[in-house]
């Protein structure tokens, strides 16, 4: 049986290409006991920068995952407890060596995967499929504030 590239985007393709993604970061993250809301708020705390003020970044991640405020609250204080992240002044976070280690090494094991597949698709394709997946969120997020 051979299969044939799909006509147009659909929900199905993004989700099995969301599931796929979790699936490559949950071999990346094996042993490192981080899960996924914590990987992601590490990671978004990098791309942050230096430090950055806790509350908003909570609320950032939350409203940026769909995840309750609690449960990136939850994700950042055991990052906290297990030295990856560390408490700065005015209630500031910061990603400390350990973190910025661990990030790179996940992003090591995970970028060959990632890098192989992304580069099977021409840089033009990946960028429009780019602004139309993030046309699409736009819109389901609009939604999602109206109820």
């Amino acid at each position: 049986m051979s299969t044939t590239a799909p006509t147009t985007l659909n929900p199905a393709i993004i989700g099995q290409a969301e599931k796929h993604h979790t699936a490559i970061l949950a071999r990346a993250l094996a042993g490192t006991m981080l899960d996924e809301k914590q990987w992601i708020t590490l990671n978004q705390t990098l791309a942050a920068g230096d430090s950055v003020e806790r509350t908003a970044h909570i609320a950032r991640i939350a409203a940026m995952t769909q995840w309750k405020t609690a449960d990136v609250d939850t994700a950042l204080a055991a990052l906290l407890d297990g030295g990856l992240l560390r408490t700065a002044p005015g209630d500031q976070v910061e990603v400390t060596e350990a973190g910025r280690t661990l990030a790179g090494k996940v992003r090591a094991e995970s970028g060959v995967i990632l890098q192989a597949a992304y580069g099977a698709v021409a840089p033009d394709d990946l960028a429009t499929a780019a602004r139309v997946l993030a046309t699409i969120t736009a819109r389901m997020a609009q939604e999602l504030a109206h109820a």
